[in-house]
């Protein structure tokens, strides 16, 4: 029990350490990954009838895309872009409560595919 509190605990202060560190194109990155791990989490507590699972991935999943993404946007440099990217964050946010309420894996594919997208399109625009 001990060990385990113990990986936790270094696990944490790693992952502290990459977010002090990392660069704010990083950071997004960061967010775009932390959303598909929990919707592949959520996913795992549907296959396996893990209710409470299940709720806190999707709970986390839409907190990470409607805060984290969505709320760093910035509208007024970002223009049409900006906006369409928004609006796409509302309907996954959307998306991942509906997959919620029905215990729906192709809800959560979806979101998969268009979250992975966006990140593929984030990462090839990495300032160098």
């Amino acid at each position: 029990m001990k060990s385990n509190a113990a990986i936790s605990s270094y696990a944490k202060i790693g992952f502290e350490s990459e977010v002090l560190g990392a660069s704010p194109h990083r950071l997004i990155s960061m967010l775009f990954e932390g959303a598909l791990r929990d919707i592949s989490n959520a996913k795992k507590g549907i296959l396996n009838a893990e209710t409470v699972a299940k709720g806190v991935a999707i709970g986390r999943a839409i907190a990470v895309i409607s805060e984290g993404l969505s709320g760093s946007l910035n509208m007024e440099a970002g223009g049409e872009l900006a906006l369409n990217l928004r609006r796409l964050y509302d309907y996954m946010a959307l998306r991942l409560v509906e997959a919620n309420l029905k215990n729906d894996v192709e809800i959560l594919d979806e979101v998969t595919r268009l979250l992975t997208e966006i990140k593929d399109g984030w990462d090839a625009v990495r300032p160098k």
